[in-house]
C-alpha cells in the first residue's frame, strides 16, 4: 500500500495506483524528539525509579465536566483542570528534565481552545520534546464494564484524531492509561493492541490476584485477549501500578495533601532529607521485590492535582537530587523523571518473558465483602438511554455519509453530527455510563445526550428530504416504549419512515400509540400489511403518567432494507373492527411458527419454552426477586451496597410474588401475557408472528423503601439445562467469555461472597448451554448477571440503595426524578431465544445487533407528495451474515471513515466463522468509491506503518501472525473477529 508518511504535508487528498494518500497529523518539528527517544536515561547496575507526574481528571463524577474545567462548584470538591493544565506547562517550561503526561482530550481539548497562538506553539513544543506526553488519548478514560465497543471505538477515534491533527506524530500516545475503571475487559485490551499502543497500565485488580501476582512477580503480563485474532495482533502487555494511581505514602505535595515537603536547609531544626531519602529508598526496595525487573514505576499525582503543580515539582527536583547524590555512597537507586512509555520501553528492553492472559479482570473486589459488581447495574435508564443514543449517532453519521452536504445545510436549517459525538464521548466516561457518579452529574450527562440528539436530529431530517425529495416536517417520537407519540395519537392519516442503520434488511416489530380501533397500513409499494390494534396495557398507562392519551396500540411488522429506509403509509378505518379483546385468564401456551411457550395456569408464569424448528423443549421459569441490601450492619463487615458495590444481605432473595395476574391478547400479529407481580413490578411476555425470539418487557418501580431496606431487584430464569456452574457472557458486545461460578481461571478463589462475587457484566448477551440446548438472554442494555444456581440465569434490573458505599461519590443511590418523586421506575426488554448450542451464534449474534442499532421511526402527518420515494438502500447489496458495517460516517469535505467488522468468533459457526471477502467499490448506491486507504482501528496510523513493541509470553512459542494479499485494492478479506477501518476517497453519485 503507497500510503503517505505522516510526516508529509500535503493537504489535499490525491489517488496514486488507486490507493488514497494523505496525511493523518501535521508535520512535526524537525527538532522533535518526543517519544522513546525523549526519554532520559537509565542506568543498567542499579534499580531505576521512574517518577510519573500525573493528573487524574474524570470528565464528570461529583461535579459536571463544565464545573470540573472551570473549578466551579468547589463546595463539592476542589477541582479545577483549567489552571491544573495552566500551572503544570509553566513548570515544565522552568526545567527541562520535568515530565508530565496527560489523559483526558476532552479537557485537553477546551483548555488548548482558549490559548493563545504563541502558547500553542510552547505548548507544541513540549510535546515535540517529550516533557508533554499524551497518554491514552481517548476523549475520556473509558469504563470497561458498562461500555459497548462501538462507542468505545467512536470515542477514542475522536480523542486521537485531534491529538493527531493538533501535534502529529508527538501527539500519538504509545500506551493505554487505565488507572479508575473497576475492573477490566479482555476486549478493551484487544482493541488497545488493535489501535497501535504498546502497553497498558491500569491500577485496580482484585485483591486476591494482586496478592497472587505479588507473590510471583506477575504484576507485569502478556494479555491475550482474543481467542480469534492471529497473535500477536490481539496481544497487549499489560502493567498493574503499585499504588493504584496514588503516590508512595508520605511522598504526596500536592495542595490537597498533607504530607510534609522537603526541607533541606541543614541549619534549620526541621531538616528532614535524610529521612526522606531513608523512608523512599525503603519504599523502592518494597516495590521492587514485587516486580521483575530493575525498573519499578511510581505514579506521582492523584485526582485532580498539580492546580500549583510548583508543590510537586518543587519537591520531586529535590527527591531525585538527594536520593540520586546517595550514588556516591553506594547507593544503587537511580530516580528520574518519566513516563509510562519510557518505563514500557525499559521493560521491552530486558528481552524477559512475560506471564500469559487469556481471561478477563472481573469481577473486581478490594477486600473480602467490597465487590465492585453493582455498577453492573447502577442507573438502569441512563445505561439504556447512553445504548439508545448509540443507536441515533451511528444514524446520524450514516446518514450524513449518504445524504450528502445537503443534511449539514438544507430544508431544516444547519444540523451536525459534532455535538452528538462529544456527547456520546462524554458518557462512555467510567462514572458516566457506569452509574457511579453524583445524581445532578447524571442528570448532565443525560441533557449533553438529548441536545446532540436535538442536532442530530436537524441532520437526519435534512438527509431524508433530499433522500427522499420530500421536506414535509419530520416528528420523532422518543418515547415509543411508554406508548406517547401526539402526531399518531390524533391523526387520521400519517406515514412512518423506518431507516435502517444495518448492513443487512431487518423485520422489526413496530407499535404506535392510537386512539382508533382500526387502521390500514400501506407498504412503499402501496401493499396492505397485516395490522392489529391492541389495548394499551395498565401499567403502561400508569408508568407513562400524562405524558400521552393514546388508548390503543397501533401493532405490525416493518421490513426495511439494508443501510436505508422505507416508508408506510397508516390511515384510519372510521367503521372498521373493534381492537383486540384482553381475556382475564391465563393461556395454557402462546405459540408462532417457531417458538412455543407454556405458561402454568395455577401462578401465571412461565412454564417451558420450545423451538418448533429444531424440536428442542426445556423446563423454563421465570420470576422476579429482590436482594435485600446491604446497610453497613453486619458481623463480617460494615461495607454496604451502594452505586459501586453489591453487597447482598442475604444469599436467599426475597421473591416478589409467587404468583403473577394475568390478561391476554392473541391477535395473528402479536400474542401477550401481561403479568401483575405486584404494585411496583409488571411484565409483558410478548411473541411476535414472524419472530425467533421471546420478549419480555419488564417495568420495575418505584421500588418501595418504605420498610428501610435498599433493594437489588433481579429477574431469574431456572430452567431445565444442565450447566455444570458454567455460563457465559459478552465483553463490551463483542467476544463471549466462559465463566464458572466460584472460579477464577487465575488464581485459586478464596469466596466470600457466594452473590457478588459471581456477578459479572452482561453488556448485550449472556447464555447457559449443555449438549442439546442453549438460552440466549439478549439484553437492552449493560446490566449485571450470575448463573448462581445449576441451570440459571439471573440479571439484576433495578436497584435503590439507601447508604452510600463509601467509595467516593457521597450520595446514596436512590434516584428519583419529577415524574416520579416516589423513585424511578425503570422500563426494559430481554429477547430470549432458544437453539442448538452449534448454531445458536448464527441466531444471537445478529438479534444483539439489531438491539443495540434498533431502525429510527419518524413520523409525516397527512399525505406524502405524489413524487415522494418511498424507499432508499445506500448499499448495492447486504453484506454477508457475518460482516457488519461498525462505522461510516464523514471524515472530511471528499473522505469518509469505514469500518467493516468480522461479528463471528473462529468457533462460533459452521457457516459464519468463516473468512468474507467484500468489494469497497461495489458497496454504495450514493457514492462512487475513488481511492482507499487502510488505518488502525482507531484511524490514527497507517496500518502498514503501525509498529508495535513483541514479546514474548512464558512457557510458550511467539506464532507468527497470519499475513494475506487482498485480490486487489478494492477486496478486502475479514477473518472471525476481525475489524478492518479504512479511509475512502469519495465523490457523490
Amino acid at each position: 500500500m503507497a500510503a503517505m508518511s505522516l510526516q508529509l504535508t500535503v493537504v489535499s487528498l490525491f489517488l496514486l495506483g488507486g490507493v488514497l494518500t494523505f496525511p493523518l497529523g501535521q508535520e512535526a518539528e524537525h527538532t522533535s524528539t518526543c517519544g522513546y527517544e525523549s526519554c532520559h536515561p537509565t542506568k543498567p547496575d542499579m534499580l531505576n525509579v521512574h517518577l510519573v507526574p500525573h493528573t487524574h481528571d474524570d470528565v464528570g463524577w461529583l461535579k459536571t465536566v463544565d464545573q470540573y474545567f472551570y473549578g466551579d462548584r468547589n463546595d463539592i470538591q476542589h477541582a479545577g483542570v483549567q489552571y491544573i493544565l495552566d500551572s503544570v506547562v509553566d513548570q515544565l517550561l522552568k526545567n527541562p528534565d520535568r515530565r508530565f503526561i496527560y489523559v483526558e482530550t476532552a479537557f485537553f481539548y477546551r483548555w488548548w481552545r482558549q490559548q493563545s497562538s504563541s502558547m500553542q506553539q510552547t505548548v507544541k513544543q513540549l510535546v515535540n520534546e517529550g516533557r508533554l506526553e499524551f497518554v491514552n488519548g481517548g476523549w475520556c478514560m473509558s469504563d470497561e464494564a458498562t461500555t459497548h465497543y462501538s462507542a468505545v471505538i467512536d470515542q477514542m477515534t475522536m480523542g486521537l484524531r485531534f491529538l493527531n491533527e493538533t501535534f502529529g506524530p508527538c501527539g500519538r500516545p504509545r500506551v493505554a492509561w487505565h488507572i479508575d475503571p473497576f475492573g477490566h475487559a479482555r476486549e478493551h485490551a484487544s482493541m488497545f493492541a488493535q489501535m497501535g499502543y504498546d502497553g497498558f497500565f491500569f491500577g485496580r485488580l482484585d485483591y486476591q490476584d494482586r496478592a497472587r501476582r505479588m507473590m510471583y512477580r506477575e504484576q507485569e503480563l502478556l494479555w491475550r485477549a482474543s481467542d480469534s485474532l492471529t497473535p500477536p495482533m490481539a496481544d497487549l502487555f499489560t502493567g498493574i501500578l503499585p499504588n493504584g494511581y496514588n503516590p508512595p505514602e508520605g511522598f504526596c505535595w500536592d495542595q490537597s495533601c498533607d504530607d510534609a515537603p522537603i526541607r533541606d536547609d541543614p541549619d534549620l531544626e526541621d531538616y528532614n532529607v535524610d529521612d526522606v531519602v531513608k523512608r523512599f529508598l525503603a519504599i523502592a526496595e518494597g516495590q521492587s521485590a514485587v516486580y521483575k525487573t530493575n525498573h519499578i514505576i511510581m505514579t506521582m499525582g492523584s485526582d485532580f492535582q498539580y492546580e500549583n503543580a510548583n508543590l510537586w515539582y518543587k519537591n520531586l527536583d529535590k527527591l531525585i537530587h538527594y536520593v540520586n547524590a546517595q550514588q556516591a555512597n553506594g547507593i544503587k537507586v537511580n530516580v528520574l523523571y518519566s513516563t509510562p512509555s519510557c518505563y514500557l520501553q525499559e521493560l521491552h528492553r530486558t528481552n524477559l518473558t512475560w506471564a500469559l492472559k487469556n481471561d478477563d479482570f472481573f469481577p473486581y473486589a478490594d477486600d473480602a465483602h467490597d465487590f465492585w459488581t453493582g455498577y453492573f447495574t447502577s442507573r438502569p435508564a441512563l445505561k439504556r438511554y447512553e445504548r439508545i443514543s448509540n443507536s441515533n449517532l451511528q444514524m446520524c453519521n450514516q446518514l450524513e455519509v449518504l445524504g450528502g452536504p445537503v443534511s449539514r445545510r438544507g430544508p431544516f436549517g444547519v444540523g451536525d453530527s459534532k455535538t452528538m459525538k462529544e456527547a456520546m464521548a462524554v458518557a462512555q466516561h467510567h462514572d458516566a455510563v457506569s452509574g457511579t457518579e453524583k445524581q445532578h452529574v447524571a442528570n448532565d450527562y443525560a441533557r449533553r445526550l438529548a441536545n446532540g440528539w436535538q442536532h442530530c436530529q436537524v441532520l437526519v431530517s435534512n438527509s431524508l428530504a433530499g433522500l427522499s425529495g420530500s421536506t414535509a416536517e419530520r416528528i420523532y417520537c422518543d418515547n415509543l416504549n411508554i406508548s406517547v407519540c401526539p402526531l399518531t395519537e390524533s391523526s387520521k392519516k400519517f406515514s412512518v419512515n423506518v431507516y435502517n442503520p444495518l448492513a443487512r434488511p431487518v423485520t422489526w416489530p413496530v407499535r404506535l400509540p392510537v386512539n382508533g380501533t382500526a387502521y390500514v397500513v400501506s407498504d412503499a409499494n402501496g401493499k396492505s400489511v397485516d395490522s392489529q390494534v391492541v389495548p394499551v396495557s395498565p401499567a403502561t398507562r400508569e408508568v407513562r403518567r400524562s405524558r400521552g392519551f393514546a388508548v390503543n396500540e397501533l401493532v405490525f411488522q416493518v421490513q426495511a432494507p439494508p443501510l436505508g429506509y422505507t416508508t408506510y403509509s397508516v390511515s384510519l378505518l372510521q367503521n372498521g373492527p373493534p381492537p383486540a379483546s384482553t381475556q382475564h385468564h391465563t393461556p395454557t401456551a402462546i405459540k408462532n411458527k417457531f417458538l412455543q411457550v407454556t405458561f402454568d395456569p395455577d401462578t401465571g408464569l412461565l412454564s417451558s419454552l420450545s423451538n418448533l424448528e429444531t424440536k428442542q423443549t426445556i423446563k423454563l421459569t421465570q420470576n422476579f426477586y429482590w436482594y435485600n441490601a446491604s446497610d453497613g450492619n453486619n458481623v463480617e463487615s460494615i461495607q454496604p451496597s451502594g452505586a459501586y458495590i453489591f453487597r447482598p444481605n442475604s444469599s436467599t432473595p426475597f421473591v416478589i410474588s409467587k404468583t403473577a395476574k394475568t390478561e391476554s391478547i392473541q391477535t395473528p400479529a402479536v400474542q401477550e401475557v401481561r403479568q401483575w407481580f405486584s404494585p411496583w413490578v409488571s411484565q409483558v411476555v410478548r411473541l411476535y408472528a414472524d419472530s425467533r425470539a421471546l420478549e419480555l418487557e419488564w417495568t420495575v418501580g418505584p421500588v418501595p423503601i418504605d420498610d428501610d431496606l435498599g433493594k437489588e431487584v433481579i429477574t431469574r430464569l431456572d430452567t431445565s439445562i444442565q450447566t455444570a456452574q458454567y455460563f457465559y457472557t459478552d465483553s463490551n458486545g463483542r467476544e463471549v467469555l466462559q465463566r464458572k461460578t466460584d472460579f477464577r481461571p487465575t488464581w485459586n478463589l478464596k469466596q466470600s461472597e457466594p452473590i457478588a462475587g459471581n456477578y459479572y457484566p452482561i453488556n448485550s448477551r449472556a447464555f447457559i448451554k449443555d449438549d442439546d440446548d442453549q438460552l440466549t438472554v439478549v439484553t437492552d442494555r449493560s446490566q449485571g448477571g450470575g448463573s448462581i444456581n445449576n441451570g440459571s440465569l439471573e440479571i439484576m434490573l433495578h436497584r435503590r440503595l439507601l447508604y452510600d458505599d463509601v467509595r467516593g461519590v457521597a450520595e446514596p443511590l436512590n434516584e428519583t426524578s419529577g415524574i416520579f418523586p416516589k423513585g424511578l421506575v425503570v422500563r426494559g426488554r430481554l429477547l430470549l431465544s432458544l437453539d442448538r448450542p452449534a448454531s445458536a451464534a448464527d441466531a444471537h449474534r445478529p438479534l444483539a445487533q439489531e438491539v443495540v442499532l434498533q431502525p429510527l421511526l419518524t413520523f409525516t402527518g397527512g399525505d406524502l407528495h405524489p413524487n415522494t420515494r418511498l424507499e432508499f438502500s445506500g448499499l448495492q447489496a447486504a453484506l454477508p451474515p457475518a460482516v457488519h458495517l461498525l462505522t461510516l460516517s464523514q471524515w472530511d469535505k471528499d473522505s469518509v471513515l469505514l469500518r467493516l467488522e468480522h461479528q463471528f468468533q473462529s468457533w462460533e459457526s459452521k457457516v459464519n466463522s468463516q473468512p468474507v471477502t467484500v468489494n469497497l467499490q461495489k458497496l454504495f448506491t450514493t457514492l462512487d468509491v475513488l481511492g482507499v486507504s487502510e488505518l488502525n482501528l482507531s484511524a490514527n496510523q497507517w496500518k502498514d506503518e503501525m509498529k508495535r513493541f513483541s514479546w514474548t509470553p512464558e512457557s510458550e512459542e511467539q506464532p507468527l501472525l497470519k499475513t494475506f494479499e487482498d485480490p486487489s485494492t478494492w477486496e478486502v478479506t475479514l477473518r472471525p473477529m476481525e475489524i478492518r477501518t479504512f479511509l475512502l476517497k469519495v465523490g457523490l453519485r
